[in-house]
C-alpha cells in the first residue's frame, strides 16, 4: 500500500484523535489515485493509520484505521454499518427511524446513513466513500433490507469534496414516498424530493423533548414538516407553524390532518416579516422555537447570520408570554457554542426581561459528536424561560 507522509504539526493532531489531515500538512502525496487507502506515515516512517486519500479536497486524508494490519474492504464496510446499527438499535429500541451512520463520528468518514421506517437515505460525501458505493449499497440492502434506498449525492458537501451532485434511487420506486413515526406523531416524506436526507433526524429527540414545555399557544418558526409544530400541538391550545417554502407549510397541515390535529395552523410566509407583524399586534405565545436553516455555512458569513439569529431570538423573545418558553436553534457548524451563546445574551439584554436558562440540548444521540473533531457538534438546542 502506497504511503502519504504528513508533517509533525499533521501527526500530533491525528495522535491527538483529529481523524483529518489537511492537504497543507502533507509532506509527501501518495501516488494513488483518488479515494484510494493509504498508508499514513509521519516524517519518520511511523504508522499512524489508514486513511482515505483525497486528490481535490481541502482535506486531503480521512483516517479509517490506526490498524496496520486491518484489510479495508467489504468486509470491513459491513462490520462498521453493523456496528453503528447495534448503538441506534439500544438507543432507540423499537423506533422506526433515525441516523444509522454519522460519517466520522462512526469511523466511517464521509458517509450518512438515515433510516425512515422500510426507506433508506444514503449519502456519500468523500472520494473515498463514493469510490466506495457498491460495496456500502450492499451492506445497506443486507442489514436493513429497506423496500427504498435513496443515494442522495446532492449535498453541497460533495462540492467542498469537488465531486459532482447528483440523486437516484438506488432500489425500489418510481415514488420515493415513505411513513415513519416521531412519537405519537406519524409523518410523510419524499426520500427523493425533500430537503436533507428526506427529513431533520437531528432534531428529533429535540422535537419530543419541546412537548414537555408545551401549553397555550404556541409558534414554530421554520416548521419545515412540523416536527416541533405537531409535537406542541399535542399539549397547546394552538400552534401556529411558519415556514416560507409553499411546499413544506403544505405538507404541514397534511401532516396535522394525519395526526388528527385540529389545532395547528401552517401558514406559508418569511419568518422575519411573521414575528414583526405579530409583535406589532401584541400577540403573545406560551413556547416559541426558533428552528432557521444555517445561516453561515462559510466563516465569511458569520457576522450576518450572527445578525440574522439575534434579530429572530429578540423578536420571539418580545413575543413570550410571562414564564413563556423559548426553544431556540442552530444548525451552523461556524455558530459555535460560545458565538451562540454570546448572541442570545445580546438579545436578553435588548429584549430588557430576566431570562434563565433551562436547557443546552444538542443533536440527537444518534447524531453523536466525536472527541477532537468540533465540527460534528454542529447543532444547538437551547431552551430559555422569560420570567
Amino acid at each position: 500500500m502506497v504511503a502519504a507522509r504528513v508533517g509533525s504539526a499533521g501527526a500530533k493532531r491525528l495522535r491527538t484523535g483529529v481523524p483529518w489531515v489537511f492537504r497543507a500538512d502533507l509532506e509527501r502525496a501518495p501516488d494513488a489515485p483518488p479515494g484510494a487507502v493509504v498508508r499514513v506515515v509521519d516524517g519518520r516512517n511511523n504508522f499512524l493509520g489508514q486513511a482515505f486519500w483525497s486528490a481535490r479536497s481541502p482535506i486531503a486524508l480521512r483516517l479509517l484505521t490506526r490498524r496496520e494490519e486491518e484489510r479495508v474492504d467489504a468486509g470491513f464496510f459491513f462490520a462498521r454499518l453493523s456496528a453503528a446499527l447495534e448503538r441506534r438499535r439500544l438507543l432507540y429500541p423499537g423506533a422506526d427511524a433515525f441516523r444509522v451512520v454519522h460519517g466520522e463520528s462512526d469511523l466511517l468518514p464521509g458517509l450518512i446513513v438515515d433510516r425512515f421506517a422500510d426507506g433508506v437515505t444514503v449519502q456519500l460525501i468523500s472520494e473515498g466513500m463514493d469510490a466506495h458505493e457498491s460495496e456500502i449499497l450492499e451492506a445497506v440492502e443486507e442489514l436493513l433490507a429497506p423496500r427504498l434506498i435513496a443515494l442522495r449525492n446532492d449535498t453541497s458537501a460533495r462540492e467542498f469534496e469537488c465531486l459532482p451532485r447528483a440523486s437516484r434511487l438506488a432500489k425500489g420506486g418510481p415514488s420515493a414516498a415513505v411513513e415513519y413515526h416521531e412519537g405519537e406523531n406519524l409523518f410523510a416524506i419524499d426520500l427523493m424530493g425533500d430537503l436533507k436526507t428526506g427529513a431533520f433526524l437531528d432534531q428529533r429527540e429535540n422535537h419530543l423533548r419541546a412537548a414537555e414545555y408545551a401549553r397555550g399557544e404556541g409558534l414554530d418558526c421554520f416548521t419545515y414538516h412540523g416536527g416541533f409544530a405537531l409535537a406542541l400541538a399535542r399539549r397547546c391550545t394552538r400552534v401556529l407553524a411558519v415556514d416560507q417554502l409553499e411546499a413544506a407549510a403544505a405538507r404541514v397541515g397534511e401532516n396535522a390532518r394525519r395526526n388528527g390535529l385540529e389545532n395547528v395552523e401552517a401558514r406559508c410566509a418569511n419568518a422575519f416579516d411573521v414575528l414583526r407583524e405579530l409583535e406589532q399586534e401584541g400577540r403573545r405565545f406560551e413556547v416559541v422555537v426558533i428552528d432557521p436553516p444555517a445561516f453561515a455555512k462559510r466563516k465569511e458569513g458569520l457576522a450576518a447570520a450572527e445578525r440574522a439569529y439575534k434579530e429572530l431570538n429578540l423578536r420571539a423573545l418580545r413575543l413570550l408570554a410571562p414564564e413563556g418558553v423559548l426553544i431556540t436553534c442552530s444548525c451552523s457548524g461556524k455558530m459555535t457554542p460560545e458565538l451562540f451563546g454570546r448572541m442570545l445574551q445580546s438579545a436578553i439584554e435588548d429584549a430588557k426581561r430576566p431570562v434563565v436558562f433551562l436547557e443546552r440540548r444538542a443533536a440527537g444521540r444518534d447524531h453523536p459528536a466525536l472527541a477532537g473533531l468540533p465540527e460534528s457538534d454542529y447543532l444547538k438546542c437551547w431552551v430559555l424561560r422569560a420570567l
